[in-house]
């Protein structure tokens, strides 16, 4: 499927309020691998999560001990409409629930209560003898009550409640896949409440005058990977080009030097005919030996090093600096107008043609 094709998924579902992407487990384990130091000893809060099904659930309850996890909490907002599919503790310990536990069962064969639940983890032990810490260990010791938690929310499970806000203040790290329509406001809480995170969104929010902006104080950053697709709950698997991880936890490329090979030339580097600043089309030609402000594609934040370059501003938040003049063209006029707002912009058959957004960039003595 094309990036085009792809990426309007997002934008159907951000219109319709589709927030029903449940996350691939191999996407998970693609990125968790980089961040287990960082776990040891922590309470991990998934709170967009259905424990029924939530495969961070599956990923945190499996590596429990691996991880050195103090504790883990997930909460639902409302049973799934696709529980029973990816994780299921179906068993006497729940209401509606059959003895045993099932994976993946080709049927649904039972429903929770119709109310939002939270399972508190404190423990994975191998009770069944197999050798191995699982899912199925925490449904036996769920039945016996030995030291983990299993309870129906009074309220909706909405990360916004009081009761939701509660558990959060628990919490060391947060892992989820948060709403995509709410993502602006869900990692407004994170930051209120000083939380370190590692959740996914979209890399439009990259451009949200909030995010951008905790972007550019480094409380934000991007992580390492690309989530490419996901299930919903009639089981169609969707496909993005535009979504990948956001965290404050340390990732290690932001510590590495970017390479830079290219020399400054006016010629190849343009300044721009309303801000005082050169455009630089591609990450990769950052020149090396320039000094003042660069206009750079917003892909350069994949690349940031925070003790090599200095983030200025991106030229669609219209910063106080930036003098917004227009130019008409006629058959006669220049055929090129460097436009920090719009990017280069060039007059080929009598049409301007304009790039994307651009950040400011400046580097560091």
């Amino acid at each position: 499927m094309s990036t085009k094709s792809s990426n309007s998924n997002l934008h159907r579902a951000a219109k319709v309020k589709n927030d029903e992407f449940y996350t691939r487990l191999v996407d998970i384990e693609k990125e968790l691998k980089h961040y287990k130091d960082q776990f040891r000893g922590k309470v991990v809060y998934c709170n967009c999560d259905d424990p029924f099904e939530s495969n961070f659930f599956k990923y945190f309850a499996g590596n429990f001990n691996a991880l050195g996890l103090k504790r883990l909490i997930a909460t639902s907002y409302k049973p799934s409409p696709i529980a029973n599919t990816e994780l299921v503790l179906q068993s006497s310990l729940l209401p509606g629930y059959e003895d045993k536990v099932v994976q993946k069962p080709s049927k649904p064969k039972g429903r929770p209560k119709v109310t939002a639940n939270k399972f508190i983890i404190n423990e994975v032990s191998d009770i069944d003898g197999d050798g191995a810490f699982d899912l199925r260990d925490i449904a036996e010791q769920l039945k016996a009550n030995k030291n983990n938690e299993w309870a129906p929310l009074e309220l909706e499970g909405d990360f916004r409640s009081e009761e939701s806000i509660e558990l959060l203040k628990q919490a060391d790290i947060v892992v989820t896949n948060p709403p995509f329509s709410l993502f602006r406001e869900y990692v407004k809480q994170l930051v209120e409440h000083k939380k370190k995170f590692l959740i996914i969104g979209s890399d439009n929010a990259r451009k949200y005058q909030d995010i951008f902006k905790l972007v550019q104080e480094n409380k934000l950053w991007p992580g390492y990977s690309r989530v490419n697709e996901f299930m919903q709950p009639d089981g169609t698997v969707k496909k993005f080009g535009n979504v990948g991880w956001f965290t404050n936890l340390d990732v290690s490329k932001r510590h590495e030097l970017l390479t830079l090979y290219k020399k400054y030339s006016p010629d190849e580097f343009p300044k721009y005919d309303n801000y005082d600043a050169i455009e630089v089309s591609k990450v990769s030609d950052i020149p090396v030996d320039y000094k003042g402000v660069m206009g750079v594609p917003i892909t350069f934040l994949d690349k940031y090093n925070p003790e090599q370059f200095e983030i200025l501003g991106m030229s669609d938040n219209r910063d106080p600096n930036y003098e917004y003049r227009t130019k008409l063209y006629t058959q006669e006029d220049s055929p090129q107008y460097n436009d920090l707002n719009r990017g280069t912009v060039l007059k080929i058959k009598g049409e301007l043609k304009s790039t994307y957004t651009r950040l400011l960039i400046k580097a560091k003595k």
